[in-house]
């Protein structure tokens, strides 16, 4: 296999939870209303680092699709699914999106700390916190 090159995302990004890789913007978020079996998930206008494996024909909560499964480029997780097709009219808007569970990606909102400092303050014990 040759060299993976993985896409930083710019802004708030939903990551692998295996592996940390960038996977979809926050912005490209259209309804965290799905479900794979009892399973959150969330749909998104697109995902990058992805590969997409086989179509099949799969009988969902919403009725019949062509999905395909999507897996993590870095390490391999299946993170999801691809809407290749919908059977029903009305369910024609989830075609060409992307599915990711929400148990296999984290937010990618990084922690902050804040250090409060005192200025003339030389013991910890002595500063009013």
């Amino acid at each position: 296999m040759g060299r993976i090159f993985v896409v930083e995302l710019e802004g708030r990004a939903y990551k692998c939870k295996f592996c940390d890789t960038h996977l979809a913007l926050a912005d490209d978020l259209v309804s965290r209303a799905f479900h794979r079996h009892r399973e959150k998930a969330y749909l998104f206008n697109n995902a990058v680092n992805v590969t997409v494996g086989e179509k099949e024909e799969r009988m969902m909560l919403s009725g019949m699709h062509t999905v395909a499964d999507i897996f993590c480029c870095s390490c391999g997780q299946i993170v999801g699914w691809k809407y290749e097709a919908a059977h029903e009219r009305s369910r024609k808007y989830k075609e060409g999106k992307f599915v990711l569970e929400r148990g296999r990606i984290v937010d990618g909102i990084e922690s902050e700390f804040f250090i409060e400092t005192h200025p003339g303050c030389s013991n910890p014990e002595d500063s009013q916190v």
